[in-house]
Formats: structure tokens, C-alpha cells, sequence
């Protein structure tokens, strides 16, 4: 959507009460909390930041795009020829702080203001606060996001539940405070920079880091961010001059603002030493992103019949592909001084007791087996699994330990291109198919509806696993590839399924539920982009259209 549509969709307001000139202006109404956030002094720093960054954010994705058309045309994913020195170089990143050297278990999570108590409350060392793939961007969720953070920095964050009177407030000693942005491709279409939608992961680095720098240093802490969706060296170093301009302009020592990014794209694992080295004033950590990474898979090979996925949950992180990316993020790693941080349990304790210990089992095999590949810890999705995590990862570390920098995997023979393009064995099935259905269904509902973090069939999901739901069954109908019980896969067997799975939904949830939803608008939008003749990057940019304002 242009300026100009923006403007004539909601109107413009002012940047603040006590006007400031800057180039910044606002599209919408002006909702509770937003002159709080976006005050005079916050508006001038981001009027700075989009000065100075905000004009090349369009050269790095198109830099993506020209990267895709040659994969699509035949030249596979590989290391780069041109950053050999790089990677054979004798560097370290600059260091890790205190309060980041012990991240056996982080736990993740919306901005919402409960979410925030609980997850800040559990057995964990981090909660990472997340206005990515876990929060449906409207304007009231990202403002009211900041307050919500703002009030939890200061440690004076408090919730009352409405409905039972329940309260929530913080324990004396809470687990460290990390913010993910938003990836790049994202813009915030309130916020305009004469005349152009400042980049969402811009907006929210700078009201976290504006708002809380003081405070966070006070603390002996400071200003921690999660970078996800990154796809080359060349975006890791647009962060890193970011962050070196921020530590100037605030007069703060160079690397005091640290970040963990999320290697969670295929391109992005082939530059792995290359992302560290741009950022190693500032990066503590690499994360594997695993369930965005399958998805990046799909999207990047697109054209590739041999490289087809089975049933998503075929895809483990024992298979080929994604146990030589986890274990040369260690290596990588380790070898540059960061932590390597394994990747999600996406698992919701189940009420009864017989089911709940079979959850607890399968999350036990997927963090043992990260513990021992030698991760530094890991991501859980709900409070309930945080003891069991903790408890694989003590048995790991030990107790004189805080991390596993010592594993360095130096006697692995080298990770080849072809091992993290290594093609994945299974089925696909029609169980398995109507089961993406079915999830990718529900989940963009909540989505539009401005839900991004929804329980469903008991997982925790976000938006990157209804990516794999849909470029699943995208990549399918492309390659003309047959279920295990025979049937081709055909735009026309999918939209007759989803018209069954949308009524077996319906059953599921009950009319009333499902009648006061947003099931047509999100069927129509599931369809569109999955029968569509080109895949579509991203499902949260045409849902975004959809989201309320």
C-alpha cells in the first residue's frame, strides 16, 4: 500500500503534543499510549536513524531478490568464494556481558503485558519479548508493546486479569530481557518517513533502546536485541552501523548495545562466520531458528523437484539438512567466542497426566540431543516445559560452568554445501496435508484477527510454522508430487480439501466461535497465496493488509 493510500485509508496525525519538526510523520488515529512512546526526543532519534538507514533497507532486499533468481536459475547455495578470508581469519567477537554468558533455557513470547510477567516469572535465564513472528502487528500491539516493556525494565509491571481478578506482578529476580524486531522485509505502515513506511525492526530498535538504555544500564544489564530473517553478511552490516551510530550519538562505549541473531534462512547459513564478523562489536550469539529455517528451505529451493519436503513432521532435527546446521552453528560459534542457541519447543503441557508425560519425553530426546551436539541452550514456548529444559541442560553444562564455548566440534570433519542441501526422506500424506490445512487455516485467522502467538493441537504456533503449512502444500502442487495413498497433489485437490478441513474446523470450534471469526477472509487469503502461480515471500505481508488497524 502507497503513502498515498495510507493516508487516505486513516488519515495522518502529528508526531507529538509539543510539535518537533522532523521528517516523521503518522497514519491513523492516535490510540492510548502513543504519545507516551513516540515523544519528542524518541521521534528525533528515529528521524535520525531513517536518515542515515532507512534509504538502503530497499537495496538490501533487492539484493535478496537478485540472489533468489540465480538459485532459481540453477546456482545452488554456497560459501563465498569472496569471504574466504573471512572465515579462515584468526577474530573474536569483542565479548560477552555478565548477564548473557548463562542462556541454558530462554523462553519466547508476544509483548503482551501477562505474557510478559509470566514468561519474565519462569525457570528460565531469558525471555525474549518478540515483536516478530510470535505478535500480529497492529498499531495498538506494537505501542502498547513498548509501554508494556518500558513498564518491565523498570521493574514496576503489574496486570490485573478482568475476568477472574487474578494479579500479576514481577518476582524480585527475573530472567533477562531480550526484544526481537521485526525482520526487514517488514514496514510499519503508521509510521512514514517523508512520505514512506519506516521499516518495522527500525521503529522497534529505536523505541526499546530509547526508552530503556538508561534504565537497562542501571541495572548492570543493557539494551539486548534478537535480529531474525536475516539472508546475508551485507544486512548484518547495516545492523552493525546502526547500532555503532546509536553507541555514538548516546556517547555509549562502542559494543554496549549486544544482539543475538537468528540464522534461520538457508542463504543465511552459508555466511554464518561472515554475519558474526560484521557484528563482532556487538554479537553475542547465533540462534537456530530451525522452524523459519525448514521454511526458508521450501522457499529458497522452490524450484528444485529433488529438494521436495515431506509431512512436516518428517522434518526433525536428526534429518540431513538440519542436523549439519545445527552443528556447524556450534562450530562457528564457539570457534568466534558467541554462544550457538538451539532452537524451540513448540510443545504445550497437556492437563492430563498420561499425555503430559509423552510431551515431556519428546521435548526431553529434542533438547538432549541439542545439549549434546553442544548448544549453549535452548527456546521453549510455555513456562510448563522450562524445568525440563533446565534439568537436560544443567545435566549438561554443570554446575561450574555457565555455557559450552569449550565444545568446539574442532574434530568434525567440514560441513559441505552438500550436507545443508542434503534432500529429506519421507512421506507425504493426505493425513498430513489436511493437517496443514487445517493448522495453516486457524492460524492465519488469529492472525488477521491480531493474535500471532495460538495454541493449536498442542503446539504453540507462530507465523513460521503456518509458513510451512502452506509453501508445504505450494511446493507440492508445483511439482506435481503424489500422497503416499496416490492421489496428485493439484490446486483443485487443495481448495477441495480446505473447503473440507474449513467445515471440519468449524465442527472443531463450534459455530458461534467460528461465525464470529475471520474463517472466509482467511480461507481466501490461504488460498490465494497457495494456488498462486509464484510463491509468495511472506504470508504476514499480504495479512498485514488484513490486520486491524
Amino acid at each position: 500500500m502507497t503513502a498515498e493510500q495510507l493516508v487516505a485509508q486513516y488519515g495522518k496525525t502529528t508526531p507529538t503534543a509539543d510539535t518537533v519538526k522532523t521528517d516523521i510523520t503518522f497514519v491513523g488515529t492516535t490510540i492510548e499510549g502513543q504519545q507516551q512512546v513516540f515523544n519528542s526526543g524518541a521521534v528525533a532519534f528515529l528521524n535520525s536513524l531513517c536518515a542515515k538507514f532507512a534509504a538502503e533497507v530497499p537495496e538490501l532486499l533487492a539484493k535478496r531478490k537478485q540472489k533468489q533468481a540465480r538459485i532459481d536459475n540453477g546456482e545452488l547455495p554456497d560459501f563465498l568464494p569472496e569471504t574466504r578470508a573471512i572465515r579462515y581469519g584468526d577474530w573474536t567477537i569483542r565479548g560477552i556481558p555478565d548477564d548473557l554468558t548463562d542462556r541454558r533455557v530462554e523462553i519466547t513470547g508476544p509483548v503482551d503485558r501477562k505474557m510478559i510477567i509470566n514468561a519474565l516469572n519462569a525457570n528460565v535465564k531469558v525471555f525474549m519479548a518478540d515483536f516478530e513472528d510470535s505478535l500480529a502487528p497492529s498499531w495498538q500491539k506494537v505501542v502498547e508493546g513498548q509501554i508494556n516493556l518500558r513498564d518491565a525494565v523498570n521493574g514496576d509491571i503489574a496486570f490485573t486479569a478482568p475476568e477472574t481478578g487474578k494479579q500479576y506482578s514481577l518476582k524480585p529476580d527475573p530472567a533477562v530481557l531480550i526484544a526481537r524486531v521485526r525482520g526487514l522485509h517488514l514496514n510499519e505502515k503508521h509510521v512514514l518517513y517523508k512520505g514512506t513506511p519506516v521499516p518495522g525492526g527500525l521503529v522497534d530498535f529505536a523505541m526499546y533502546f530509547y526508552h530503556n538504555y538508561r534504565q537497562l544500564l542501571a541495572k548492570n544489564s543493557g539494551s539486548y536485541f534478537y535480529i531474525p530473517k536475516l539472508e546475508s553478511h551485507l544486512e548484518a552490516r547495516w545492523w552493525a552501523k546502526v547500532f555503532a551510530f546509536v553507541e555514538e550519538r548516546f556517547c555509549l562505549k562502542p559494543g554496549t548495545i549486544k544482539c543475538t541473531c537468528l540464522i534461520e534462512t538457508l542463504p543465511a547459513v552459508f555466511e554464518m562466520e561472515e554475519i558474526l564478523y560484521e557484528l563482532r562489536s556487538n554479537i553475542v550469539a547465533l540462534n537456530c531458528g530451525r522452524w523459519d529455517y525448514i521454511f526458508s528451505y521450501i522457499k529458497t529451493l522452490k524450484n528444485y523437484p529433488d529438494r521436495v519436503l515431506p509431512d512436516r513432521q518428517a522434518v526433525t532435527m536428526d534429518t540431513k539438512f538440519l542436523s549439519a546446521y545445527s552443528r556447524l552453528l556450534i562450530k562457528s560459534c564457539h570457534k568466534r567466542g558467541a554462544l550457538a542457541m538451539g532452537g524451540m519447543a513448540a510443545f504445550i503441557p497437556a492437563k492430563d497426566e498420561e499425555t503430559n508425560a509423552k510431551v515431556l519425553q519428546k521435548v526431553r530426546g529434542d533438547k538432549e540431543l541439542e545439549a549434546r551436539n553442544g548448544h549453549d541452550g535452548t527456546w521453549v514456548a510455555h513456562p510448563g516445559l522450562a524445568d525440563t529444559a533446565m534439568a537436560i541442560f544443567n545435566d549438561y553444562i554443570g554446575g561450574d560452568r555457565t555455557n559450552q564455548l569449550h565444545i568446539t566440534r574442532d574434530v568434525d570433519a567440514p560441513i559441505l554445501a552438500s550436507e545443508l542441501l542434503e534432500p529429506c526422506e519421507g512421506e507425504r500424506t493426505e493425513e498430513g496435508m489436511r493437517l496443514n490445512i487445517r493448522i495453516a487455516l486457524q492460524y492465519i485467522e488469529a492472525w488477521i484477527q491480531g493474535n500471532g502467538c495460538v495454541p493449536i493441537y498442542g503446539l504453540m504456533e507462530d507465523a513460521a510454522t503456518a509458513e510451512i503449512s502452506r509453501t508445504s502444500i505450494w511446493q507440492w502442487i508445483k511439482h506435481q508430487k503424489s500422497l503416499s495413498n496416490g492421489k496428485l497433489v493439484t490446486k483443485d485437490l487443495f481448495k477441495d480439501m480446505l473447503k473440507q478441513e474449513t467445515a471440519n474446523v468449524k465442527k472443531e470450534l463450534g459455530s458461534d466461535r467460528f461465525n464470529a471469526g475471520k474463517f472466509t477472509q482467511a480461507a481466501a487469503l490461504f488460498e490465494q497465496i497457495t494456488t498462486s502461480d509464484e510463491l509468495v515471500d511472506f504470508l504476514t505481508l499480504p495479512g498485514y493488509e488484513l490486520l486491524t488497524a
